[in-house]
């Protein structure tokens, strides 16, 4: 009888051993949960409305003078104000239809969160002269002679329109530091103006 029960034993055994392995356990899916690949980050709008002051174009903090003053000022003191800047030229005509246009602006909106900038981009001219231009046009707002660094940094940022008198170029800065894109190529009214600058201050 032990006899009988070994073979059976035995026999149990050698079954077990010839018969397939199981199978091995199928990959689990993927976790549902699983986050999503981020995207690429996309390119930041140049300098948008709201960005830290402390990311202003450099060129704000260009030392310039008010002609009319002698006094030096910086783009970057006008912070918490909104900027009205127009690169112009005394012999510019079209240059002076739009400045008649910014006297009223000036006249409806004020100084208290406005500031205008005409920036003359003859490089080579006097700030007296550039006084009396001002003074002989009556127009009583900042007046200042571009330095030739900062005009290659607004070519730079604006490309090379912004030199060009005759297209009425034009350019709002935030109050923050931000900048608008470069307007050009037609006199823009009084309304639309006023429409952007209180935008802008907004």
């Amino acid at each position: 009888m032990p006899r009988l029960l070994l073979l059976i034993a035995l026999a149990a055994a050698l079954l077990a051993a010839c018969s397939p392995s199981a199978a091995p356990p199928a990959p689990t899916a993927a976790v549902e949960n699983t986050p999503a690949p981020t995207a690429e980050p996309t390119a930041a709008v140049e300098n948008p409305p709201g960005a830290d002051a402390a990311a202003r174009p450099a060129w704000q903090t260009v030392a310039l003078t008010n002609a009319r003053t002698g006094e030096a000022f910086t783009l970057a003191d006008f912070a918490g104000k909104t900027v009205y800047v127009e690169p112009m030229a005394t012999w510019c005509t079209n240059c002076r239809a739009q400045q008649n246009i910014v006297r009223d602006v000036r006249n409806q909106l004020g100084d208290a969160q406005h500031v205008y900038l005409s920036l003359s981009v003859e490089t080579n001219i006097t700030g007296s002269d550039l006084a009396a231009y001002a003074q002989r046009e009556n127009y009583g707002w900042t007046f200042a002679v571009a330095t030739p660094d900062l005009l290659n940094a607004l070519v730079a940022q604006f490309g090379r329109t912004i030199t060009n008198p005759p297209s009425t170029p034009h350019f709002i800065i935030y109050p923050d530091g931000a900048v608008s894109g470069l307007e050009s190529g037609r006199r823009h009214s009084a309304e639309e103006l006023v429409a952007a600058l209180t935008m802008a201050g907004a």
